[in-house]
């Protein structure tokens, strides 16, 4: 089971209203693709690359467009923390426990 958390779920409808300024279809388009995307992690948990800045064979991401979501895999669940922009500062990103 994927599970998001709530920064992540903001960060998410953060980037929904960002990209909607210009576009309602594609902020739409783009969140859509970003929950399904996560969705596929029920099946396929080791499917992202290792975290570089963090190199745990648990703690993951997936390139989604300019973005960078980052998962855990834990025995019984599969938690989202957040999302980030791919030229955003990893070490600026809030992702608590997850960093070293």
């Amino acid at each position: 089971m994927v599970r998001w958390s709530l920064p992540a779920k903001e960060d998410l409808r953060r980037i929904h209203d960002y990209i909607s300024v210009d576009s309602k279809f594609y902020a739409k388009k783009i969140s859509q693709d970003i929950v399904e995307k996560t969705e596929r992690l029920n099946d396929f948990p080791k499917c992202g690359r290792v975290v570089p800045e963090i190199g745990d064979s648990n703690i993951r991401e997936i390139i989604i467009y300019s973005y960078r979501l980052v998962y855990a895999i834990n025995p019984t669940v599969i938690e989202v923390p957040g999302i980030i922009h791919g030229k955003q500062d990893f070490s600026s990103a809030e992702f608590g426990t997850l960093k070293k």
